[in-house]
């Protein structure tokens, strides 16, 4: 199997594992217990995911990493993970419009990646198990987009902020990448994206800004420095008790 596939399966994971842990953080600190529970689930859907991206991306590369390896023994610059999950939660607004953005991006790459021809087996699997799950963060993200961006002057502007805030972050998404005829490049995504994603806004009353800068960096280990204290509490443990076991 080619190196391609497995820096493209570590760039997925890498999302999934971010967002995770991102998610994560907001346990016992939503608004309401309803949206505690389903920002845990959403959470561990994601973590899921990438705990198949994980496994089956260090047997690609044949050097002995298994999904523990890969989530704990590496330092920020080994990681793909896009920018956009890296960034600080924010308030609850803005923690939504970035699932928004992701979810409507994993759920479309899924979608392709189920139906193509020609795409490797076993991400094609990874793929049609996700894409249940990434449909319900879809539409999780979107409704709350609408209740809050149509809702008072203050869940508005926090909504308008939190766009203009994120949306440059998009762009790298969208990055062309080397496949090896393996897997969907997501440079052929964004417009079924914008498609997903422009009609949720509009009905939010929300309008995405134009032009500006766009960040990058994160698929080539360039990142934040977010991410760094991210990973300095997710990996403690085990780099404090390496080789532990329950």
């Amino acid at each position: 199997m080619s190196e391609p596939l497995f820096e493209y399966l570590l760039r997925r994971g890498d999302d999934c594992l971010i967002t995770a842990q991102r998610l994560g953080e907001w346990y016992a600190g939503a608004h309401e217990m309803e949206e505690d529970v389903a920002l845990a689930n959403i959470a561990l859907d994601q973590l899921g995911t990438a705990r198949l991206l994980l496994t089956y991306a260090g047997e690609i590369e044949g050097a002995g990493r298994d999904e523990d390896a890969l989530a704990y023994l590496r330092d920020d610059r080994e990681f793909r993970n896009c920018l956009l999950a890296e960034l600080p939660n924010g308030d609850f607004g803005h923690t939504i419009v970035r699932l928004l953005f992701l979810s409507a991006y994993q759920s479309l790459l899924y979608d392709r990646t189920a139906e193509a021809d020609g795409v490797d087996e076993r991400w094609a699997a990874i793929a049609a198990k996700a894409r249940k799950e990434s449909a319900y963060h879809l539409d999780h993200s979107a409704q709350w987009t609408v209740r809050l961006g149509d809702g008072t002057d203050e869940s508005h502007r926090r909504m308008r902020d939190a766009v203009d805030a994120l949306w440059p972050y998009t762009g790298e998404l969208f990055e062309s990448e080397t496949t090896g005829g393996r897997a969907i490049d997501p440079a052929t995504l964004r417009t079924g994206w914008l498609s997903t994603v422009e009609p949720v806004l509009a009905e939010a009353t929300l309008t995405p800004p134009v032009g500006g800068w766009t960040p990058e960096g994160g698929r080539r280990g360039v990142h934040t420095e977010h991410l760094g204290l991210l990973l300095a509490e997710l990996q403690s443990l085990h780099r404090a008790h390496p080789g532990a076991t329950w």
